[in-house]
C-alpha cells in the first residue's frame, strides 16, 4: 500500500522523473526518433486524407511532438509535452498513437484555494490510445486542473505500455509504466480544515503531487470507459505508482467504467477525498485491487475484482481499506467512511494464509452491502480480515454479504476471534457459503486467473439490502454482487482480459 510523504520537498523530484520547470525532458529508452529516420519536429497539425490501415498518420496534432513511428512503422507516435497548461485536445486520428515520456503534468498545483499555479485541461477523444515506455512514465493531473477522458462502450480510451503497442505483452506482463494520478482539493485525513487550513500531503511514486483541501465538490474532470493496462511501478519500497491513484479528489469528478489490468501494484488507490465511482473492473493486480487510505468519504457501486492466482505481496487483497496512518488521531481517521455496494471479489489461488479477499485496518469505518467475497477452490487465504483493535472498535458494517472461502476469517490476524461478531452483527450475511459463481458464457476464462464472477443460484438467493438507503449515489438493485446473470453485460465491449479471445 502506498504511503504518504508528509514533508515538503524542494526542487526536482527524486529519480528525475520529470524536468524542472517544464524544460528539458528525461527520455524513456527507445523514445524520441524510433529508428525510422522520420520527422522529429513538433507541433505539426494533423489532417488530410485518412491513411489506409497500417499506414502511419502523416503528422501530429498541435501541441504534441512527432517522434517517429512505432509498431513496425504502422503508427505515428505523437508525444505529449511534460507540462500542459491551458487546453490540450487529443483527437482520435487513424494511424496515430500518443506517447507519455517521463512525467506529464497537467497544470501546476493551484493550491488549497485554487488561486495559485496554472490550470491545465487535457481532453481525450473516444478510441485514443496512449502508451508509455518505463516505470517512471506517468500522467499527473494536479490540483485545480482537469482530465476529460471519455470513451464509449464500443470505443474505450486505452492507456498502455509501449510493449503492448508493439505486440510484445502476454497475460503475465505487468509493471511496464507508471500510471495515472488525479489530485484534488477535497478533504483528507491529513488536512487541518480549521483556520489556518493546511494540507501538506504528497502522493508518492516520485510525483510530488500535492493533494487535499476544503472543497468537497471539487472536480478533477470526467473519466468514462477507460482501460489502464500493464501499469504500476515500485520506485522504492513502500513508494509505488498504481494503475489509477486519486488523492483528495472531490465529488464533482466523474469516474465510471474504468478497467485496470495487470497492475504490478494496486489497481486503484484512493487517498481521501469525496468522489464516487461505479462500474469498475480490476483484474490481474499483483497487490491490492481497490485500496483506500487517508479518509476517503465516497461510494462505489458495481465492481469486479479478480486477483492474480499465486504471485503478489503476502498481504495483498481485493479490498485493502485503511483509514490513515495510526499517528493520526482516531477521531480524524473516522473521516474514512467508504460505502460499497455490488462488488464481487475473487481472491487468489493461494497457499499463503496471509492473503485475504477483503482487509480492513487502522479504524476504517466501511459499509459494505450486496457483495460477494470468494476465492478459488484450494485457496487457504481468508475471506475477511479486520486486523486491529481500532477497526474492531469502529465496527465496519456488512449487510447482504455472501462469503464463500474455505477459511471465512483470516486466522493469522490478531483480531481473528473478534471478526465474526462484527460480521454477524449485520443482516442477511453468509459467512461460509458455497460459491456458484460462473464464468462468462462466451469463452473460456483466461488461464492464469479464476474469472468466475457472474452470480449463480446461491448468490442470487441472498436477500438484498436497499442500496439508496445507505448512500444516495447508489441505484436500486434486486441482486447482490457485480453481475446478476449472463444477460447482465455492463462489463462487455469496453474491457479486455476477462474472456478468451478478448486479450489485452
Amino acid at each position: 500500500m502506498l504511503r504518504l510523504t508528509k514533508v515538503l520537498m524542494a526542487g526536482c523530484a527524486v529519480l528525475a522523473l520529470a524536468a524542472c520547470g517544464g524544460g528539458a525532458e528525461v527520455a524513456s529508452p527507445g523514445e524520441g526518433n524510433f529508428g525510422n529516420g522520420g520527422n522529429t519536429g513538433g507541433g505539426n497539425t494533423g489532417g488530410g486524407t485518412t491513411p489506409p490501415p497500417g499506414t502511419p498518420a502523416a503528422s501530429c496534432p498541435t501541441g504534441t511532438t512527432n517522434v517517429g513511428t512505432v509498431a513496425n512503422g504502422t503508427l505515428r507516435a505523437c508525444q505529449l509535452p511534460n507540462l500542459i497548461v491551458g487546453a490540450l485536445a487529443l483527437p482520435n486520428t487513424s494511424g496515430l498513437v500518443y506517447a507519455i515520456n517521463g512525467v506529464v503534468q497537467v497544470g501546476v498545483d493551484r493550491g488549497i484555494a485554487g488561486t495559485g499555479g496554472q490550470e491545465g485541461i487535457l481532453t481525450i477523444d473516444p478510441g485514443v490510445r496512449l502508451f508509455a515506455s518505463q516505470g517512471s512514465d506517468a500522467l499527473i493531473v494536479n490540483r485545480g486542473s482537469q482530465l476529460f477522458a471519455e470513451g464509449t462502450a464500443t470505443n474505450p480510451i486505452i492507456f498502455t505500455s509501449r510493449q503492448n503497442i508493439e505486440g510484445q505483452t502476454t497475460e503475465n506482463s505487468q509493471g511496464q509504466w507508471g500510471g495515472i494520478v488525479l489530485a484534488g482539493r477535497a478533504p483528507q485525513a491529513n488536512c487541518q480544515l480549521t483556520a489556518p487550513v493546511t494540507c501538506t500531503g504528497f502522493v508518492e511514486g516520485g510525483t510530488q503531487a500535492s493533494y487535499g483541501g476544503n472543497t468537497p465538490a471539487d472536480s478533477s474532470g470526467r473519466l468514462r470507459y477507460v482501460q489502464i493496462r500493464f501499469s504500476g511501478f515500485e520506485v522504492s519500497p513502500g513508494n509505488e505508482l498504481q494503475g489509477l491513484t486519486t488523492a483528495g479528489v472531490g465529488s464533482g469528478t466523474v469516474i465510471e467504467y474504468i478497467q485496470v489490468y495487470n497492475s504490478s501494484d494496486d489497481g486503484i488507490e484512493i487517498f481521501g477525498g469525496t468522489h464516487n465511482l461505479r462500474y469498475i473492473v480490476i483484474n490481474g493486480t499483483d497487490d491490492d485491487g481497490l485500496d483506500t487510505d487517508t479518509g476517503w468519504r465516497g461510494a462505489s457501486q458495481f465492481g469486479i475484482v479478480t486477483q492474480r492466482p499465486t504471485t503478489g505481496t503476502s498481504r495483498s487483497a481485493g479490498f485493502e481499506f485503511s483509514a490513515a496512518p495510526t499517528s493520526v488521531p482516531l477521531a480524524s481517521r473516522l473521516n474514512s467512511q467508504p460505502k460499497i455496494s455490488n462488488y464481487t471479489l475473487v481472491g487468489r489461488q493461494s497457499t499463503i494464509n496471509a492473503h485475504t479477499v477483503a482487509h480492513f485496518d487502522s479504524g476504517s469505518k466501511a459499509t459494505v452491502i450486496n457483495s460477494v467475497f470468494t476465492n478459488p477452490t484450494g485457496s487457504v487465504s481468508g475471506c475477511l480480515d479486520l486486523s486491529d483493535a481500532d477497526t474492531i472498535s469502529v465496527a465496519p458494517v456488512f449487510r447482504s454479504v455472501f462469503m464463500s472461502c474455505a477459511i471465512p476469517y483470516r486466522t493469522q490476524s490478531g483480531q481473528a476471534a473478534n471478526v465474526p461478531g462484527v460480521f454477524n452483527a449485520g443482516t442477511n450475511n453468509t459467512s461460509n457459503g458455497t460459491s456458484t459463481l460462473q464464468a462468462p458464457a462466451s469463452g473460456t476464462s483466461i488461464s492464469n486467473q479464476d474469472l468466475k464472477f457472474i452470480n449463480g443460484a446461491n448468490e442470487n438467493a441472498v436477500t438484498v439490502t436497499g442500496a439508496p438507503s445507505i448512500d444516495p449515489y447508489f441505484v436500486p438493485v434486486t441482486y447482490i454482487g457485480a453481475v446478476q446473470s449472463q444477460s447482465d453485460t455492463w462489463w462487455r465491449g469496453w474491457t479486455c482480459g476477462l474472456t478468451a479471445g478478448l486479450n489485452c
